[in-house]
C-alpha cells in the first residue's frame, strides 16, 4: 500500500513508524516535505540531529505536492500545521486518496465546506486525527453513559492543562505552531481533542460564554488560557451544562473527564491514566488504570481502524463532518473570547 506522509515533522515521523508496524514491508511510504529538518524524533519525544528522517522511515521525497500526488498514493496523512491542512487534504482527494487529516481540521472554515463535499462525491474516506476515542476511558465511559449507569447526567467538566515549554522539548515552543496564529496555533484549536470529546460524547453543544486570551508571560501570539461555557440539546430534558477549561500553563498536566449524574458520577484522568466511578451514596464501585500503556498505542489503532475502513469502503466515526463540527465549535470558543461579556453588576 503506497501512503503520502504530508509533513515529516514529529507526528508524521511518528505516524510513519505506526505504518510500518501495522504493514510491515507491504508499505510504500512517500514523503512530501518543505522545511527538510535533519532531526529524527522519536515516540518519547527524544530528537537526534543530523539524521534524515525520510531515510529512517524508509520514505521517498518530494518538495512539491503535486509531484508527490504523481505517484498516486492510496491514503494521505494530512501532518503539516493546522494553516494548511485543508489545502493539502483537498488535493489528495481531488487526486482520489483517502485521506487522515491531524486535528485541527483546519485553521479556519476556509475551503472545509468545499473538502467535505469533494470527499463524499469521489467516494473516499476521510478521517480527523482525534485518536483519544481510541482510548479504553474513552469506550467506557461512553458505556457509563449509554448504559445510563451514573443516572441521568446533571453537569460535565472537561480540563486540559499543559505546561506549552514541555511539548515538545527538542524545540523552541515559541516558533511551533501552538504559538504561532497565522499557523493554527492558540489552545482552544490546538487543545481541540477536548471539544471533540464533548461532540463525541454528549453531543453538539452551544457557546453560551468564554474567558480567557494570552494571560501568561510565555510570548506566545495566541491566547494561552480558555475557559468556556458550554450547553448541549437534550430531546426531554435541559440542556446539558458543559464546562471546558483549557490551558498552556500547568505543571503537573491536568488532563480530565468528568460526569456528574442523578445516581453517581464517573471520571476519566487521561493525565492519571485512570477511571473511576462513584454510586450514588459517593462510594467508588468501579476502578480502572491503564498506567504504563504506551501513548503510541491510540496511534496504532487508529491508523488500525483507518485501514480497516479504506479496506472495507465504511465511513468511521471521527470522519470529516465530525472534524468539520468541532471546528466550528472551536471557532465559535474563539470568537466568544474575542468577543467578551459584560460582567454582571452585583448590588451592594
Amino acid at each position: 500500500m503506497r501512503v503520502l506522509l504530508a509533513g515529516l515533522g514529529r507526528i508524521g515521523q511518528r505516524h510513519g513508524r505506526c505504518l510500518r508496524e501495522l504493514l510491515g514491508d507491504e508499505l510504500d511510504l512517500v514523503a512530501y516535505r518543505v522545511r527538510g529538518d535533519s532531526r529524527v524524533i522519536d515516540d518519547d519525544l527524544s530528537a537526534t540531529d543530523g539524521l534524515d528522517p525520510a531515510a529512517a522511515l524508509g520514505a521517498r521525497v518530494h518538495q512539491d505536492l503535486g509531484l508527490a500526488l504523481a505517484e498516486r498514493p492510496a491514503l494521505v496523512i494530512v501532518a503539516n500545521p493546522p494553516a494548511f491542512h485543508v489545502q493539502t487534504a483537498l488535493a489528495a482527494v481531488q487526486a482520489g486518496a483517502h485521506v487522515l487529516v491531524e486535528k485541527p481540521l483546519g485553521a479556519s472554515l476556509a475551503g472545509v465546506a468545499e473538502l467535505v463535499a469533494e470527499a463524499e462525491r469521489r467516494g473516499v474516506i476521510g478521517m480527523v486525527g482525534v485518536q483519544l476515542r481510541q482510548h479504553p476511558g474513552f469506550h467506557r465511559l461512553r458505556e457509563v453513559l449509554a448504559t445510563g449507569a451514573v443516572g441521568r447526567p446533571c453537569f460535565a467538566q472537561l480540563e486540559v492543562g499543559e505546561w506549552l515549554p514541555g511539548f515538545h522539548p527538542f524545540e523552541d515552543y515559541r516558533a511551533a505552531y501552538p504559538s504561532i496564529a497565522a499557523l493554527g496555533g492558540g489552545v482552544v484549536l490546538s487543545q481541540i481533542h477536548e471539544i471533540d470529546l464533548v461532540h463525541a460524547l454528549f453531543g453538539r453543544p452551544r457557546v453560551l460564554a468564554a474567558s480567557g486570551g494570552k494571560l501568561s508571560a510565555l510570548g506566545v501570539e495566541t491566547e494561552d488560557v480558555a475557559s468556556t461555557l458550554l450547553e448541549v440539546p437534550r430531546a426531554g430534558a435541559p440542556p446539558l451544562p458543559v464546562a471546558l477549561h483549557q490551558d498552556f500553563l500547568q505543571r503537573p498536566t491536568r488532563r480530565l473527564v468528568r460526569v456528574v449524574g442523578t445516581d453517581g458520577a464517573a471520571e476519566w484522568n487521561l493525565a492519571e491514566a485512570r477511571f473511576v466511578r462513584w454510586d450514588a451514596r459517593g462510594a467508588a464501585v468501579e476502578e480502572l488504570s491503564w498506567a504504563g500503556r504506551p501513548r503510541r498505542q491510540l496511534f496504532v489503532d487508529q491508523l488500525r481502524e483507518l485501514l480497516g475502513h479504506v479496506a472495507a469502503g465504511t465511513r468511521p466515526e471521527a470522519d470529516l463532518r465530525s472534524g468539520q463540527a468541532a471546528l466550528e465549535t472551536a471557532l465559535a470558543v474563539r470568537a466568544a473570547l474575542d468577543r467578551g461579556h459584560a460582567p454582571l453588576e452585583v448590588a451592594a
